[in-house]
C-alpha cells in the first residue's frame, strides 16, 4: 500500500445532556478524524485523546500530520505500530488503514483478520456520577437493559450502588471507579457490592499504586483499566487482577487490540471490550475485539445526542454490526 493522501481534523458532537465521572462532566465529545486515500478507496478512522493520558486534540492531529509523508511515501499499518507508541494518534491511523484495506481488497475487515463473522453484542449502559436520587432515576429509565455501568469514585458511592439497584433491580451491574477508591475504601465496599449483585469493579486504586491488589482478597473481581494499555502491560498485571478492559484508543487500533485480547486470554484474564465516548465510527472497530467477551461497553452512541451517518444500529442494548459505509 503506498502513495497514500492524509485527511485528519476534529470533530464535535453533542452529548445527550451530560457525561459525569469523578475527574469531570462533559456536555460535546471532540474527536479526531483521520481519512487515508489511494486516490481511489478512502479508508476512515476515529479516536478519543484523552487527557488522562497526556493527550489533547490538538496534539494528536499534529502527530498524524507530522506522518504525512511518510504515508505518502509508502508507511503500512504494519510499519505504524513501530512509528508511534499506543494511543490515540495510532488508533485512529491504524483503523483508517484497516478500513481502506478492507475496501481494496472488497471483503470485511472480519475476513481480513482471520475472525469469525461478528453478530450482534450487547453493550452495557453508562449510569453517570451524581446524587443517588438522580442515579436512581438513571437506573430506573434503563431497568430494560441486561447490563448496566455505573461510575463511582468518590465518599457516598455505597448509597450511589443501593440507589441503583432499587432503580434497576433486575440488571447486572458493573462498577467503574476510574482510580478514586483506596485499598481500604475497595476492602470496605467489596463484600457489600457483591451481596448487592455487582459482578466486577473496573481500576478501583490508581494504576501507579495498584500493587496491594496483589497481597489482598478481591471478593469483588478487579478488571484494569488505566492500568492496561497494551501488550507489555499483561506482565505487571498478573497476580493483581482478574480482568482486563481492552479499549482501541489505549491499545494504539484494532491491530494491537486483537493481540491483547490472544495474549489475555492465554493468560488467564477475563475479557471486557470498552471504549471513550466516541461515534459509532470507534465503535465498528472494536466491535471485533468484543466478540464473545464476557462483558462489553460500547455504549458512546447510546450518550451521544448525535452520531454519524450510517451509525451503527442499536435495539435497546443490542448493537449490531456496522454498515460498511461506515467503516469495515
Amino acid at each position: 500500500m503506498t502513495g497514500l493522501s492524509l485527511s485528519v481534523r476534529e470533530d464535535v458532537f453533542p452529548v445527550a445532556g451530560s457525561f459525569t465521572i469523578s475527574r469531570g462532566s462533559r456536555t460535546e465529545i471532540r474527536v479526531v478524524t483521520v481519512e487515508l486515500s489511494d486516490g481511489i478507496y478512502t479508508g476512515r478512522g476515529e479516536s478519543v485523546p484523552y487527557a488522562r493520558y497526556h493527550e489533547t486534540v490538538d496534539g494528536v492531529i499534529a502527530t498524524i500530520l507530522a506522518l504525512e509523508a511518510e504515508l505518502a511515501a509508502g508507511l503500512t499499518r504494519f510499519g505504524l505500530q513501530e512509528r508511534l507508541k499506543p494511543g490515540a494518534a495510532r488508533n485512529a491511523l491504524d483503523c483508517a488503514f484497516w478500513d481502506l484495506e478492507a475496501k481494496r481488497a472488497g471483503k470485511p475487515v472480519w475476513q481480513l483478520a482471520g475472525l469469525a463473522e461478528p453478530g450482534p453484542l450487547t453493550t452495557a449502559y453508562t449510569i453517570s456520577l451524581g446524587t443517588p436520587e438522580k442515579m436512581r432515576n438513571q437506573a430506573a429509565e434503563n431497568a430494560h437493559r441486561p447490563l448496566l455501568k455505573v461510575k463511582l469514585g468518590s465518599e457516598g458511592d455505597l448509597e450511589r450502588i443501593r440507589a441503583v439497584r432499587t432503580g434497576a433491580p433486575e440488571s447486572t451491574i458493573i462498577v467503574d471507579a476510574n482510580e478514586g477508591w483506596s485499598v481500604e475504601a475497595y476492602q470496605a465496599l467489596a463484600p457489600e457490592l457483591v451481596s448487592i449483585g455487582v459482578a466486577l469493579v473496573e481500576q478501583p486504586l490508581p494504576a501507579g499504586d495498584d500493587e496491594a491488589l496483589r497481597h489482598i482478597d478481591r471478593p469483588l473481581p478487579v478488571c484494569a483499566d488505566e492500568s492496561c494499555h497494551d501488550r507489555h502491560s499483561l506482565e505487571g498485571l498478573k497476580g493483581k487482577y482478574d480482568a482486563i478492559n481492552i479499549k482501541i484508543d489505549k491499545t494504539g487500533g484494532l491491530t494491537e487490540a486483537l493481540r491483547l485480547r490472544e495474549e489475555a486470554e492465554a493468560a488467564g484474564f477475563r475479557i471486557m471490550v470498552g471504549c471513550m465516548l466516541g461515534t459509532s465510527l470507534a465503535m465498528a472497530p472494536a466491535m471485533l475485539v468484543g466478540a464473545g467477551a464476557p462483558f462489553i461497553d460500547l455504549d458512546g452512541p447510546l450518550l451521544l445526542a448525535g452520531d454519524r451517518d450510517h451509525p451503527i444500529r442499536f435495539e435497546g442494548s443490542v448493537m449490531f454490526p456496522p454498515e460498511p459505509a461506515l467503516w469495515g
